[in-house]
This record gives structure tokens, sequence and C-alpha cells, in this order.
């Protein structure tokens, strides 16, 4: 596998020092996320434009890191009609970027039928399910055109809630340039964390061939909530998600998320030591 963080979880000055300190930790892909990692300079979609994106595939390409994703978290079920569409279209630059940058895949995640992208228990009906699909169907189509792979993410508290209801999304759009960001704690709540072995391996079953990149973090329920801690100091089973990894995805991208400077280097670890003795 390819181990990556978050660019905007690494700290610089500038954006050629976040690529540098990236690779000086030995990540070999990032998760790129241009709002919150970029300050140097604007990131709107009109600053968009192919000599950025080569610019910047210029300096990850120079530091040896792969761009593993490239960000782009709007609410594809959003019922304002306004904000939906200025949501495709900023999907679509992104779509554009990608296509120069070189990156893995454009990913996202999957939507709340509010404005406010806040879970609700409408989000998992089966209404919220096909306004999701019908939204994102466009902007599939885009990224065919473009020659790049979207990836959806499953959360449990977005609209693809589940394992079953993202395989539903892949078939009932069937693009090859739709695929899948496996986060196994994203799928997890206080209701079904003890089944996680199960969900991990039911995923890799009905998802394996779409599965494009792994985001990897730990957990804890606390307060009757599952709440992200660091790499290692969780409950999460890791030695089940290693061996499909190592099993069904040789070198595939793993991308580190809620990590802070200083511990970034020790989950890697974590995570590597985990990887070997799968």
């Amino acid at each position: 596998m390819q181990i990556g963080i978050r660019a905007h979880d690494c700290k610089a000055d500038s954006f050629e020092g976040l690529v540098s300190e990236i690779a000086r930790q030995g990540f070999s892909c990032a998760h790129l996320a241009l709002t919150k990692a970029v300050k140097e300079f604007p990131v709107d979609r009109g600053a968009m434009t192919p000599g950025m994106a080569i610019y910047m595939k210029r300096v990850f390409e120079k530091k040896g890191v792969d761009i593993a994703v490239l960000g782009c978290y709007l609410n594809l079920a959003t019922p304002d009609p306004v904000q939906l569409a200025e949501f495709t279209e900023t999907y679509k630059a992104h779509i554009r970027f990608a296509s120069l940058l070189g990156c893995g895949v454009v990913g996202t995640e999957t939507g709340a039928v509010n404005v406010e992208y806040q879970f609700e228990p409408a989000n998992h009906s089966e209404e919220a399910l096909a306004i999701f699909i019908k939204n994102l169907k466009p902007v599939v189509e885009y990224a065919e055109k473009m020659g790049v792979i979207l990836a959806i993410e499953p959360v449990y508290v977005h609209i693809v809630s589940t394992v079953e209801k993202a395989r539903r999304v892949l078939d009932e759009i069937n693009s090859p340039n739709l695929q899948i960001i496996f986060d196994p704690v994203n799928l997890l709540s206080p209701d079904n964390y003890q089944a996680q072995d199960e969900i991990i391996e039911k995923a890799f079953a009905l998802l394996g061939n779409d599965i494009a990149v792994i985001h990897a973090k730990d957990f804890r329920i606390e307060e009757d909530m599952v709440k992200s801690v660091e790499i290692g100091t969780g409950i999460f089973h890791y030695d089940v998600l290693m061996k499909q990894v190592k099993t069904r995805k040789p070198f595939i991208h793993v991308t580190l998320e809620d990590t802070k400077p200083e511990n970034a280097l020790q989950s890697k670890a974590f995570i590597q030591k985990m990887y070997q003795n799968s």
C-alpha cells in the first residue's frame, strides 16, 4: 500500500512547503482539499486554471508525492436548486482540474437532505437516495467525458449510509468512472460498531472491485457517539482491514485522517506495522 495524509493536517507556510513537508515525513501520497490546504493564493473555481493544475502537478511530482484524492465535499442532495446548480459547477471544475492534475480520484461524500448538510433521519430514506443518485448522474457523466474517476465515500450519517446502499448507487449509475473511497470508521455507529469485522468484510465482498482509496482513522465510543481518536489508541480492528488490503489491493492509496503534526509519523508507523503483521 501507499500511505498518505490529508494535506491540511500538515503545517507549512506555503504550498510548496506543504508538499515538501508531506514528502519529508515519508508519505507517498496526499489527500488534497484545495480550500483547506492552500492559503497562499486563491483556489476558488475561477482560479482553477490549467496553469494552476500543471504547476501543482509539477510540485507534487518533484517531491515524489501522488495526489490520491482531490476533495470536493459539497452537498449534492441539497433542496436548494440555486445551491445545487452552484455545487454541480464546482464539481465539474474539480473534475476538469483533476484531468490535468493527474490525481487518482475526485472524492466526495454523499450528502444530506437539508442545506445545513447535517444528519436527520430522512437522510436514510429511499427518497433521499433517489435524490442523490439523480443529482450525482450528471457529475459522473462529466467525469466520463473528462476521463476522471469520481469516488464517493459512504458515511453512516449521510445518504449512502451502508455498504448495500453504496452498491446500489454503483449499480444504478453503472459507470466505470464512479468508484468508492472506503472509510470503514465512517460506516460505524454506536449501534453497529461491534459488527465492524462483518462490515469490513461485507464492504470488500460487495464493493471490493470498486474500492479506489482507503481512509484510515481510529475511534472510540464516547457519550453514545463514535469519536475519532489517534490511530492505534482506539478500538478499530486494523488487523481485519489490513488483511483485506494486503490480499486484494496492492499499492492502493491509504490516506490517514484526523492526524496532527505531532502524531502523524506515529500513526503511519502503526499502520505499517499492522500491514506487515497481517
